[in-house]
Order: structure tokens, then sequence, then C-alpha cells
């Protein structure tokens, strides 16, 4: 059995910003709040985490603080993947240089790739890799899916231990499961389909709705785990006009505005990204008090 980073539920964090950029103080308290809620690991520059519109330096000096703000409490994972294979070397050379415990690489995105090409990528990032890498797929953002059977390919190397799967195709997340059996560990990557994929032998999710929701979103895990399918899934439903809410526009447009209503943070994002829609952020806000947020 290979390494399996984490079981359960880990936040896609939102990276907080500032017209002058990263909101250190923020993004620490943040940390420790996740930490204290008893989220099961952090996602630090993924999609949530506008990693598209990081400099560089930002991306590199993100991962490395959050490595230090959670000193081994939780693991954490970096965002290390581009459509320039060679920097998502380098990139994920660093991270494992300054301590992550794993790294999450997406598909390639706008030049894209045929299935042998993702094979080659992925194969030359896990290579240069030191810690557990996690695949990501996710179509609809990078124009470019892994196919179940390019993910068999993949999970034969030692170094690729999970899939984070958010094609929302459940029947191919299902073949994937098959194909793989113990070799990978598949994540959701949508809020909407924890439960279902778990039910497949998935072993939790990347989350946007641990956001806002870190120990509830743990639980519904936990109730799965202890055998109470019937409460998970209550849970999973019972969150859905939020989780919906979340994703109302462009991921992380409403998460940022929630986060900061929660006080989090500023709710600034970087263009291309825009503020949330006053009717949309209405919906957000009423769907979080009736979630039980304290706003």
């Amino acid at each position: 059995m290979k390494t399996q980073i984490f079981e359960g539920m880990a936040t896609a964090l939102i990276t907080p910003l500032t017209e002058d950029g990263i909101d250190y103080e923020a993004f620490g308290k943040l940390i420790d709040w996740q930490i204290e809620e008893g989220i099961n690991a952090l996602v630090i520059c993924g999609t949530t985490g506008e990693a598209s519109t990081l400099s560089d330096e930002e991306h590199r000096d993100a991962i490395r603080f959050a490595v230090e703000r959670a000193n081994h409490r939780v693991p954490i994972i970096a965002g290390t993947g581009s459509n320039n294979t060679e920097y998502a070397i380098d990139l994920t050379r660093f991270a494992c240089e300054v301590g992550v415990d794993g790294v999450l690489v997406v598909t390639p995105y706008y030049n894209k790739a045929t299935q042998n090409g993702l094979i080659k990528m992925f194969t030359s990032i896990a290579d240069a890799s030191t810690v557990p890498v996690i695949l990501y797929d996710v179509p609809s953002r990078t124009g470019t899916a892994i196919e179940p059977k390019t993910v068999a390919v993949l999970a034969e190397h030692p170094n690729i231990v999970g899939l984070k799967a958010a094609s929302g195709n459940i029947s191919k997340i299902a073949e994937t499961i098959h194909l793989c059996g113990d070799k990978i560990t598949v994540y959701s990557g949508n809020d909407d389909q924890v439960i279902p994929i778990m039910a497949l032998g998935g072993k939790g999710c990347i989350s946007v709705l641990s956001n806002v929701l870190p120990k509830e979103s743990v639980a519904m895990c936990q109730k799965f785990f202890q055998g109470d399918v019937k409460a998970a899934a209550k849970m999973q439903l019972d969150y859905l006009p939020l989780i919906n809410a979340l994703f109302s526009e462009v991921n992380p447009i409403p998460v940022k505005a929630a986060m900061a209503k929660m006080g989090f943070c500023e709710d600034y994002l970087r263009m291309p990204l825009t503020p949330m829609e006053d009717a949309h952020r209405e919906v957000l806000f009423a769907e979080m008090r009736k979630a039980g947020v304290n706003i």
C-alpha cells in the first residue's frame, strides 16, 4: 500500500490578498483556525488559492510560510502544477526542499496534451519529487481530462499516490478506482460528490466548502468512515444549497466573499477575477446563515 497523505477532508485554502500582496497575518490566522477546527490537511496555492495570478516569488513564499506556520500539525500539500513542465518540476523541487508533505499537480492548460503527453509530464514531475504526488483532474478548467486508463498507468509510479477527481463524471471516477485499486487514493474534487465518491472507495475530499465549515466537513467524512452512511449522506444533502452558492460564480470568487464576511480576509481578488455580484452574494450569505455560520 502506498503512502496516504491524508484521509478525510483537506481544505483547498484561499490566499488572503490585498493590493499590496499576500496578507500573511491573515494567512497565518486562517491556517491556525483551520487546524484548530480539526481539518485533516491543507492545500496551499491550488485553484482556490489563486495560484494562477500569484507571482513566482509569492507562490514560493506562500508555500514556505504555510509549512512553517503549520509546523507539522497537519499535512501541507502544495499546488505545483503548470502548463510549463520544466517550471512545474522546479516548483515541485522547491516545495520538497521547504518541507511540504505532498504536491498537487494539475493537468496542463491551454497547450493541453495527449494522454501520452500527460503520462510523460506527470512521470517527469513525479521523478523529480521527493514527496508523494496527487494528480489533479479538472477538465472544465484545463480542457484536458486524465482518462482512467492513463491514471492506471501513472499509478504504477511509486511517487504518484493520489487523484483529486474534479471531472464531475462519476462513471469515469468509478472506472478509475476499479482499474487502480489500492495503487492510488482518490479524493473528490467536488463538494457535492464527497459521499458518492467515498461510497465507491474514495478517501475524502479536497474541498472549497471546508474553508467555511471545516469542522462540519470533517465530521461528514468521519460519519461515513464510522459506518453511519445515512447521517453522512444527510449532511452532504443538507449542505448542498451552500455548496451551490459557493459555486454560483467562478471559484474562488464566492468563497473569498464568504471568508471576508467571516472576517478572515479582504474581499480582494486579482483580475481577471472580480468581486461577487450582489445578487449572488446575498444568496450565499443567506445559505451561510442557514448552515450555522456566524456572520
